[in-house]
């Protein structure tokens, strides 16, 4: 492929429509949210790389750097404002990865959780699989079971145990890691 339409590949993003929500790029109206839902210590320590507590200017870098021509990482809104919702309920994301392979993360505002919003916004992500991957890869700490229901009830599977360090915990906590293979 060439490399302007690798490029141009990095930088297109698809709005993704489910039943409720509409995942889309973020945009810097986000900011806000975005602080809000982190600055929880239990999303926080629910994920690897929000500090804890959030730093000024941290939820701008984090939108700036998914707006980013260049990102290695997209980033979905899980918006719901089409059913009366927040414009950010949370997020989900696909990190690329070597060898037609991409990474999902995602978190939600702790008052979404047991919403059903995260297995809806991973199930949506998957479906349409933007990055044309041929596996995904997900990975959640051993203490958040919820997260690793959201995995499975979109076809992932246990893969192993490892580790991470998650910097809200400052400290590495053991992970579960899943594994889903994509229609070729």
């Amino acid at each position: 492929m060439h490399a302007d339409a690798a490029a141009e590949l990095v930088r297109e993003q698809p709005v993704i429509t489910t039943e409720r929500l509409d995942l889309r790029p973020l945009r810097p109206s986000d900011v806000g949210l975005i602080a809000h839902y982190t600055a929880d210590r239990r999303v926080a320590e629910g994920t690897r790389a929000i500090p804890h507590p959030l730093p000024p200017g941290a939820a701008d870098g984090f939108v700036a750097r998914a707006m980013d021509p260049e990102r290695s990482e997209d980033v979905w809104a899980i918006d719901g404002a089409r059913h009366g919702l927040g414009e950010v309920l949370g997020v989900v994301s696909l990190t690329r990865m070597e060898d037609s392979q991409s990474e999902l993360g995602f978190w939600v505002g702790a008052g979404f959780w047991n919403t059903g919003f995260a297995s809806e916004a991973v199930s949506g992500l998957v479906s349409v699989n933007p990055h044309g991957a041929r596996t995904l890869f997900a990975e959640v700490f051993q203490d958040n079971p919820g997260s690793a229901r959201v995995l499975t009830n979109c076809g992932f599977a246990y893969l192993g145990d490892a580790e991470s360090w998650s910097v809200a915990r400052n400290n590495r906590v053991p992970t579960w890691t899943y594994l889903r293979r994509m229609a070729g």
